[in-house]
């Protein structure tokens, strides 16, 4: 067999084994918020061990993490050194938004039924966890000269825009690949993404009983006015679009609204979320005044105050021609075991890779998954993931690293 097929062959013998590995990581909780994760990178470590590898633990700081809205976090590393040449790091996240309602299967059971596991975070993207780490065991046991480094990065708050993750390990300059690929699906790679930028606006007005409503200043009718007008920014930024496939236009949305105390009280604060997408082409810091602006101008009549604060900013990712090697081997090899084109694309999503990118780590983003976000679940109840798709996935992964370490 030639050392392709020999990788396949490995991979589909111990496919239960991976399949098992993955159902393990979907039982522990990793629910961001609260965002209690380090417990999860135990787990997983421990895992890690019964496969040979030594996960280094990187403990954020108590303080740094509680900072940061969570309540701990432990990145991992596995470095596996097979002689001199390029490191390729293979990253994905663990942390997940919380199930939400409308689930037919336990969240955290890692059910397998007609072909499909599920459970939070099967797709997005503790499956990746499997398929890099079982990519890996089969570079391994190919036992064949290769020149070069692999990296395994699983990190834990993508979910809050991912400084305590990757961010963390760079800045810390605990890592410094020649190559990055992070979790992504199987049908397309992805070499660009969405910008993203979260506000909290905050409208203060004055309680009163809802019998005297003058002697009060309504902050629900503050903030209705502020909505208004950010919506109406999404008719403008439908013209505004990308030129980069698979991303299309700017979009804001509004995810949570808190405010009131009772029926009959005149609301004294109410708390808005917004989620602003960035397409490749826009400036962030031109957004983000474009939306303070259009806030401001709504808040000029209301009587009562106006707060807005930045919660995250994170940069879109351009495609980066260094990252051509990597690309070429996952279109290739995918090409091959899926027996279909594989094309490059962008992404509407945010993720963790544009830190790698505003490092110069040239990087893709594939792995295990079906062709959009939308059927697997992601971040909606009774996510799931294709089995047939992590096998094929794992080994497209496991021959591209092979095709990167031949120097």
């Amino acid at each position: 067999m030639t050392p392709y097929q020999q990788l396949d062959a490995w991979i589909d013998a111990h496919f239960d084994e991976e399949v098992a590995f993955l159902q393990q990581l979907i039982q522990v909780p990793t629910d961001t918020p609260p965002g209690n994760n380090a417990p999860h990178a135990e787990r997983t470590a421990e895992l890690l061990a019964g496969f040979g590898y030594q996960a280094e633990k990187h403990p954020v700081p108590e303080a740094e993490v509680k900072a940061y809205g969570l309540t701990s976090l432990t990145n991992l590393i596995v470095r596996r050194r097979f002689g001199e040449g390029i490191t390729v790091a293979l990253n994905a996240h663990g942390d997940v938004v919380p199930p939400g309602e409308g689930w037919t299967k336990d969240p955290y059971g890692g059910q397998i039924e007609g072909g499909r596991i599920y459970g939070r975070a099967s797709a997005v993207s503790k499956s990746d966890f499997a398929t890099y780490t079982f990519a890996l065991r089969a570079l391994e046991a190919l036992g064949l000269p290769l020149k070069g480094a692999v990296e395994l990065h699983f990190t834990y708050d993508e979910e809050f825009g991912g400084e305590c993750g990757p961010g963390w390990l760079l800045r810390h300059k605990l890592t410094k690949p020649d190559f990055l690929l992070a979790a992504g699906f199987s049908y397309q790679v992805v070499t660009a993404h969405n910008g993203c930028l979260q506000m909290e606006v905050t409208v203060h007005g004055k309680m009163a009983h809802a019998a005297i409503p003058d002697t009060g200043i309504d902050a629900l009718q503050g903030a209705v006015g502020i909505l208004n007008a950010l919506y109406a920014q999404n008719e403008i930024y439908r013209q505004r679009l990308s030129k980069v496939e698979g991303i299309k236009h700017p979009y804001l949305n509004v995810g949570r609204i808190e405010g009131g105390t009772n029926t009959n009280v005149v609301p004294g604060k109410v708390v808005l979320r917004l989620d602003r997408r960035m397409i490749p082409e826009e400036n962030p810091a031109e957004v983000e005044a474009d939306v303070r602006r259009v806030i401001a101008e709504a808040a000029r009549g209301f009587a009562g105050t106006v707060e807005i604060k930045r919660l995250l900013l994170a940069n879109s990712l351009k495609p980066l021609p260094g990252n051509k090697p990597l690309v070429d081997a996952l279109q290739a090899h995918g090409r091959e075991v899926f027996g279909e084109d594989i094309p490059t694309s962008g992404t509407p999503l945010y993720t963790d890779v544009r830190l790698y990118g505003e490092h110069g780590i040239p990087a893709a983003i594939y792995g295990a998954g079906p062709r959009t976000v939308l059927e697997s679940h992601a971040k909606r109840a009774d996510e799931r993931l294709e089995l047939s798709d992590l096998r094929k996935a794992t080994r497209v992964v496991a021959r591209a690293l092979y095709q990167m370490l031949q120097g």
